[in-house]
């Protein structure tokens, strides 16, 4: 009889005892030995493999991050795919985000991800969604926008001023790619994911100020400009919604700012102000950092003026909006700065007198959230913890929140109809005036905050002893707010 042929044994699955010599072969061997090892490096980190991925690159027992780094200046496709899938996936525990964008192989991963892209490889995507992933950690993204490399002993050079930058990389993606890629294409997918990357790294006022001097604002409102799909269809991590992400977060700086007005941002986001979902607010939140004029906002403002509340009102209560936006996803300094534009164009739009429009936007619990945020600040500086919020209030914020108050006040002082004495409101104005007071005089006050507070104190205090029913009711909910 014939003897059946021995089956080869089953390769056995990889473990972490295996590292050092598969970098060894990685580095040593080129083509498919050197592949082979760092399909083994990928499928200790793979799906089923979870658990490992800590420790791979946080133990201090293995670099596995240059090696890997350096699979993707590979000519063969087959190691640097691998290399890309295993990168991926490492880089998504928080812990690996600090040691991939911070630590001492950073620059040879992100320089290694940027050439990927530089050069148009098939695995660029791949690579956008790594840079991406990293980006999520905050205290990476000026790393990140920052790479700017030169050959070895050249002075280092300006990344506006290096072709071979990650931020001109982005920006040759976006301005190379056709006008409609093909959807799902390598092409699209690129776009797709390097716009993804943006909207992370676009959130400091740093970043914001390097994309302002690129054409990246311009690709971003054509990418909104020139989609086929109705916003209601807009999927989370579409292109459209990275570049309308992208266009709220170039909003809140002024260098930014002004490339995106340059670039007909208002026309072109104005339409989706409309939608009431989680694309309406991000319309609604850009125009209004763009400064858009009151009557840009549908309805009369009403809508604009709730769903902006309703934001700062969620962020400081650290909840998100079912559906629509997680805590965490918008800052408070957003928020109010949005709220603060928005109640200077209505105030605008009042052209100095009246209060019809302030009235829209000075609800008391807005108005009462406004004096919450100021106050916090005043209480924290006083290291009297007892009492303050649950949330740290920021500088910027509390500015806001001044500024907003000042632009507001002929709604909130407006006299009740028919005037009358009122000790309720005198007590709130003398107790409003002087927590605006003693946030003027604290030393990490800006100038702006400064003279804001100290103008809504004054007339607030002035307005003592007529009934002036917003301002009563405000004073009323902070109050309880305080207890």
């Amino acid at each position: 009889s014939i003897m059946s042929e021995k089956a080869a044994p089953p390769a056995k699955p990889p473990q972490l005892d295996d590292i050092p010599e598969l970098l060894t072969t990685m580095v040593e061997e080129t083509g498919e030995k050197s592949a082979a090892a760092t399909k083994r490096i990928y499928e200790l980190c793979d799906v089923g493999h979870k658990q490992n991925r800590v420790p791979m690159v946080c133990s201090g027992k293995w670099d596995v991050l240059t090696p890997l780094a350096k699979c993707l200046t590979q000519e063969s496709g087959d190691g640097r795919h691998l290399a890309c899938l295993a990168l991926n996936n490492l880089s998504i525990p928080t812990e690996n985000k600090r040691v991939m964008a911070l630590g001492p192989a950073s620059k040879d991963v992100i320089g290694g991800l940027c050439k990927v892209i530089a050069e148009d490889k098939q695995e660029s995507y791949l690579c956008c969604i790594c840079l991406m992933n990293l980006s999520f950690l905050e205290a990476s993204i000026t790393t990140i926008l920052q790479h700017s490399p030169v050959e070895e002993g050249e002075a280092p050079v300006d990344p506006i001023d290096n072709q071979s930058s990650l931020i001109r990389v982005l920006e040759r993606l976006l301005t190379n790619s056709p006008s409609v890629p093909k959807s799902g294409s390598g092409k699209s997918e690129g776009v797709r994911w390097a716009c993804g990357l943006i909207k992370n790294l676009a959130k400091s006022e740093e970043n914001a100020a390097l994309f302002g001097k690129t054409d990246i604002p311009k690709c971003v409102i054509e990418n909104i400009r020139s989609t086929t799909a109705p916003p209601s269809r807009w999927t989370s991590n579409s292109l459209e919604d990275f570049s309308l992400f992208v266009v709220l977060n170039l909003a809140q700086w002024p260098i930014s700012k002004e490339a995106l007005l340059e670039a007909g941002a208002i026309d072109a986001v104005k339409p989706i102000m409309s939608e009431g979902d989680l694309q309406g607010l991000k319309a609604t939140v850009s125009c209004a950092l763009l400064g858009a004029e009151w009557s840009a906002f549908p309805d009369g403002a009403q809508p604009a003026s709730k769903s902006t509340a309703e934001l700062m009102t969620n962020i400081v209560e650290k909840k998100g909006k079912d559906g629509q936006y997680a805590y965490g996803v918008f800052k408070l300094y957003t928020a109010t700065k949005a709220y603060r534009d928005l109640s200077q164009a209505a105030a605008a739009a009042d052209s100095g007198d009246g209060e019809s429009n302030t009235k829209t936007l000075a609800v008391p619990s807005a108005v009462a959230l406004c004096f919450q945020v100021i106050s916090d600040l005043v209480l924290a500086a006083a290291d009297d913890a007892e009492g303050s919020s649950k949330y740290v209030p920021d500088v910027k914020s509390a500015e806001h929140c001044a500024c907003a108050i000042e632009y507001l006040l002929p709604a909130v002082l407006q006299a009740s109809d028919p005037p009358r004495k009122s000790v309720q409101s005198e007590k709130a104005a003398g107790e409003i005036a002087q927590m605006l007071t003693a946030y003027a005089d604290l030393s990490g006050t800006t100038e702006v905050g400064q003279v804001a507070a100290k103008n809504a104190a004054g007339k607030i205090r002035a307005s003592g002893g007529t009934a002036r029913p917003v301002l009563e009711i405000s004073h009323d909910l902070w109050t309880q707010y305080r207890k």
